[in-house]
């Protein structure tokens, strides 16, 4: 976990889980937040993306989400997301190598630098089921806005099979980061240390890189 600006303030923190999720990945896509605030209302946005990843995806929905907890006067937040790489990378565990991903990534860490204190975790998809019902919600035609409004129901749309063009263009994407981690790894083994860094940090970084590019799943 990572703390942006330590010095704390009295306010209770408020809870954020974010999600983004993308159909095919590439394909269409959708994010979404709930701001837990002690006290006051829950607030829930969500909405549709058109087509991109599910990594910009999940990164908007954070962008999105610290928007909205500055409109509302937020100090301290934790904002949990069930993209580990995404935290990770936030955390400064892993770097950001994707070109795509480094405009919203910069975007987040300097919103996260007006709050008091923002942490960032991890959690398991199971514990982040409602920001993940309202991604699906936007996906299947549901929107649904901070003012708690019941959405207007829309017949669910079948995903668009993306074209071969698209296919070959996230195989090289995914390729190239997978490419990408193993350099640098094989050149920081070269240096003559073989456990830095550990065999098993490289393989979880390459099964985030499969698993959030949509391969496998």
């Amino acid at each position: 976990m990572f703390f942006y600006n330590l010095p704390m303030t009295d306010a209770a923190p408020w809870t954020i889980y974010t999600d983004g999720a993308s159909r095919a990945n590439p394909g269409p896509a959708a994010f979404a937040y709930v701001i837990e605030r002690p006290g006051q209302g829950v607030v829930e946005e969500n909405g549709c993306l058109g087509e991109t990843t599910n990594n910009i995806a999940e990164y908007t929905a954070l962008v999105r989400a610290l928007e909205h907890a500055q409109r509302l006067g937020g100090r301290r937040l934790v904002i949990n997301s069930d993209s580990e790489l995404m935290v990770k990378q936030l955390n400064g565990e892993y770097r950001v190598k994707h070109a795509g991903l480094q405009p919203l990534f910069q975007q987040a860490k300097a919103l996260a630098r007006h709050f008091d204190n923002v942490v960032f975790r991890h959690i398991r998809r199971e514990d982040n089921k409602r920001a993940d019902q309202l991604c699906n919600q936007a996906l299947d035609g549901v929107a649904r806005g901070s003012g708690g409004a019941e959405p207007d129901r829309a017949r669910p749309s079948r995903p668009k099979k993306p074209s071969v063009a698209t296919r070959a263009a996230k195989a090289e994407a995914v390729r190239d980061q997978a490419v990408e981690c193993l350099r640098s790894a094989a050149a920081a083994w070269a240096r003559g240390n073989p456990n830095q860094p550990p065999p098993d940090a490289v393989w979880e970084q390459l099964w985030d890189i499969l698993l959030q590019e949509g391969v496998l799943a």
